[in-house]
Formats: structure tokens, C-alpha cells, sequence
């Protein structure tokens, strides 16, 4: 007979712990959740807390090297020492044992085996059955696979395992321009290698506008970092003690041979499914994940998925947002997920950030859209640190003058859009944004400069 739950949770991530506390705190739900390999799931244990860890030492290593003799700081060349790095990584990861002993002490019940249905609303777990009305799949996802010929061939690398490392490789190739490629590839190196990246799209942060990514490029190049678009890696093979990869440009060019000692995967996503035996119940899924509606339901009743083996947004806040909805609607509620204002950034040096929509959407969207920009470099904070790249830029309805989208290439730019998010919600013109008090000096005042042209014009 199996055991009965009013809501079973499959996962142990951000969604999963999100869901699960939100169910049995505010509707003294009796909740399991089952793990089967992290319990916390990626953010705390491979991916945002550590990796951003990385990115504090890579900054700061970075500004003793270039700037802190210009500021009249007398100190010697610095240098990264991995190991050491790694090593107070570690001290700030929770362990496992207190990741389960937490979640106990919150009053769930906690299974360490791999779920799999039995049917739609009991779940195998190990030699134990658990049955429940209410089901929430938030199993996450992993490093998808490129289709590189010889990749298993191989010692490659990811996110998680280049957080293992202990020595600096002499060189990296970074397979995908998102993100994670993005701010590995420029924590590597500052630490100290010679680093090459490769990303099939014809820019790097696919979904940033086109003028925002364009300035982080060239502030990538700037340290030295290689970037090659339009181009796909076609295959790779041992050399020596290291790495022989030829890259295939989109456009027909000649095909261009490049050596590296080591090659990170950052080229996309690929979501935990296979064991859950979703085709048995009937579950539809699609290459990306588990589709879902508004409300976080999937195509069985009884059955919802959150985070990021649902592919509408990877992001640990929204894998948050969408299990809350998902327990909403469980538990009689009427929640529907929106990502109209959704702030985004990726923690480069400088970072990129956005929220709202991209000059080219809007125009997609059928607004008649234009935009105004203003440069970093020209904002009095910036010249404190001699920073010359980096921009502010709004998008925005000419007839409504309604703000459509803000994109910020700074450091510091996540908070300056995460502001705005609000500014976009409450439906605020470019003109409120010029008329507004600003502190200075600040970085955030790039906002208000911006939007000043926008009234000029």
C-alpha cells in the first residue's frame, strides 16, 4: 500500500524547495519530496552561489592587475591560485546532510531515490511507493550535448566540474555564448588563460539586444578573450596533452583548426526526464522539457512542473515564481505565471542586463518603437575607474511613450534594471524616467541621461 502525501515534490531544487515549504506553510500540506542526486539542486551547489564566488575573485584579481596602480594602489602583480579559490568555494556550500536535515525540520519528508510513475498519481521511489492527488515535477536540467563529433572522446568540462578544478588550464575553448560559456570564459581568463569562445548564433547573449551584446563583446576582446560567431564546433580529438577542435562557419568559409588544453560545454540545456516515465501517464513533453500552462499544469490532471525542466525561463527566481504558482493553483487558488518584466543579467565584467523587451521584439510585437542610448563612459562614476565600455540603453512606444525595455551594459547593471522592473509593470513613459531624481554620482544615473535624450529628441 503506498504511503499518501497531499503533494508529492520530484526534485530538490529551487522550484522543488519553493513549492514544497509554500504547500505545507501555508496549507499544512503533508509533503515528500524525492532526490536523487543534489539535494538543493544546482543554484546553492554548482551553479549560481559558487560560480558567482568565482566571479567576485576574477573581478577583483582583475581590477589590481589593471587599475589600482592608476588609482596610486602600490601592490605587486596578482595571481589566482585555483586550489585556494576552490578551496573557500567549498567553505560556503551547506552540506548535504544539512540540506535534508533543513528540509525534515520544515516538516517534509524527504526520500533520496529516483522517482519514477507508477501511474498519475502514485510515484515509485527506491522500494517505496508514494501516492498523492497532487504531483509537482521539478527535476531541473543539465548540461545538454552538442552534437561535436568526438566529444566522447575527450575529458571535457562543464559548469559543475570546472568548479573542481585546482589548476588554471593553459588554454579554453568555450563551446556557447550564453551565460554560463560567457562568465566562465571571462573568470578563466583573468585567472590567467588564453581563452577562445564559439557560439553558432551571430551574437553572443542570444536573447540580449543586439546593441548591448555588441558592447560586451568588445569589452570581452578588450582582455584579450577570442569570440567567434556564425561558426559551430564540428568536431574535436586528443592532441598531445591536449585539445584539436575545427570550427565550421556558418557562412561556407573555410573550416579553422584551433588547439586548446581544455574545452567547456556552455552551449545550452537539457531537461531531467528520462526516468520519470512521463510517456506512461501520459505527461507530454517536447525537446525542451515539460510543456506547461499558465498555471504550471501539465497535459495530466493532478500533475504540475516548475523550474527548469519546463525550458520557458531558466532562471532560479522564475523556478521559484512558477512552483509558487503551481501550489496556488493546487491548493484553489487562480494564479497564472506572467514574465512581462522579468530583469535578467548576465555577471560579466561588465555585467548585461535587461528587462523587458529588445528594440527588435518590440517592433515583432507591432509597437512603433525607438530607442535611446547613453555611454558608460560618460556617466561621472565610471571615469573613477577609468571604465570606457558600457552603455544605457531604452526602448520605448513613440506614441505612448510608454517604456518597453531597458538594457544596461555596466557593472552594478543587474541592480540598476531590477528597479525597473517596476517602472515597466506600473506602465511608466521614458519621460517619468527623465523628470525623476537621481543620487550622484551614481551608475544608475546612466537611466535618467538616457531618457533625457529621448524628451531632447
Amino acid at each position: 500500500m503506498p504511503e499518501s502525501f497531499d503533494l508529492i515534490v520530484i526534485g530538490a531544487g529551487s522550484a522543488a524547495r519553493d513549492g514544497a515549504t509554500k504547500a505545507a506553510r501555508e496549507h499544512g500540506a503533508r509533503v515528500a519530496m524525492l532526490e536523487r542526486t543534489r539535494w538543493g539542486g544546482s543554484c546553492p551547489n554548482v551553479a549560481c552561489k559558487p560560480t558567482k564566488a568565482y566571479l567576485v575573485v576574477a573581478d577583483l584579481l582583475h581590477d589590481i592587475n589593471t587599475i589600482a596602480g592608476t588609482l596610486g594602489i602600490e601592490v605587486g602583480p596578482a595571481k589566482a591560485n585555483l586550489a585556494r579559490i576552490k578551496a573557500r568555494k567549498d567553505t560556503l556550500l551547506k552540506s548535504q546532510e544539512q540540506w535534508v536535515a533543513d528540509l525534515e525540520g520544515a516538516g517534509i519528508a524527504t526520500f533520496s531515490a529516483e522517482a519514477t510513475f507508477v501511474d498519475a498519481h502514485t510515484i515509485r521511489a527506491g522500494d517505496a511507493e508514494l501516492s498523492a492527488d497532487r504531483i509537482l515535477i521539478a527535476t531541473g536540467s543539465r548540461t545538454a550535448m552538442p552534437p561535436i563529433e568526438g566529444i566522447e572522446a575527450i575529458d571535457w568540462i562543464d559548469h559543475i566540474s570546472a568548479l573542481d578544478l585546482t589548476e588554471v588550464p593553459e588554454s579554453l575553448l568555450v563551446v556557447g555564448g550564453g551565460a554560463v560559456g560567457l562568465e566562465f570564459g571571462q573568470a578563466f581568463a583573468r585567472f590567467g588563460s588564453r581563452v577562445t569562445m564559439v557560439d553558432a548564433l551571430d551574437q553572443i547573449g542570444a536573447k540580449a539586444d543586439r546593441e548591448a551584446a555588441a558592447e560586451l563583446r568588445a569589452a570581452l576582446e578588450d582582455e584579450g578573450i577570442e569570440l567567434v560567431t556564425n561558426a559551430f564546433v564540428a568536431s574535436v580529438q586528443p592532441d598531445g596533452e591536449g585539445i584539436e577542435a575545427v570550427m565550421n562557419p556558418r557562412d561556407g568559409s573555410p573550416p579553422r583548426t584551433v588547439r586548446a588544453s581544455t574545452v567547456l560545454l556552455a552551449s545550452g540545456r537539457s531537461p531531467n526526464v528520462e526516468e520519470l516515465g512521463l510517456e506512461s501517464v501520459g505527461v507530454e513533453t517536447t525537446k525542451l522539457g515539460i510543456a506547461v500552462d499558465e498555471h504550471m499544469r501539465t497535459s495530466v490532471e493532478g500533475i504540475w512542473a516548475a523550474g527548469d525542466v519546463t525550458a520557458i525561463v531558466q532562471l532560479t527566481p522564475i523556478a521559484q515564481y512558477q512552483a509558487r504558482v503551481a501550489v496556488e493553483n493546487m491548493f484553489g487558488g487562480e494564479a497564472a505565471a506572467d514574465y512581462s518584466a522579468l530583469p535578467s543579467a548576465i555577471f560579466t565584467d561588465p555585467e548585461l542586463a535587461q528587462v523587458g523587451l529588445t528594440e527588435e521584439e518590440a517592433r515583432e510585437q507591432g509597437f512603433q518603437a525607438d530607442s535611446v542610448r547613453h555611454e558608460l563612459r560618460n556617466v561621472q562614476r565610471a571615469s573613477y575607474t577609468d571604465t570606457k565600455r558600457g552603455l544605457y540603453k531604452l526602448v520605448f512606444d513613440v506614441p505612448s511613450r510608454r517604456l518597453l525595455g531597458a538594457h544596461v551594459v555596466a557593472r552594478g547593471g543587474s541592480d540598476i534594471v531590477q528597479g525597473l522592473a517596476v517602472a515597466l509593470r506600473l506602465g511608466a513613459t521614458v519621460d517619468d524616467l527623465a523628470l525623476v531624481h537621481h543620487a550622484f554620482p551614481t551608475l544608475g544615473e546612466g537611466i535618467k541621461a538616457a531618457a533625457e535624450k529621448a524628451v531632447a529628441a
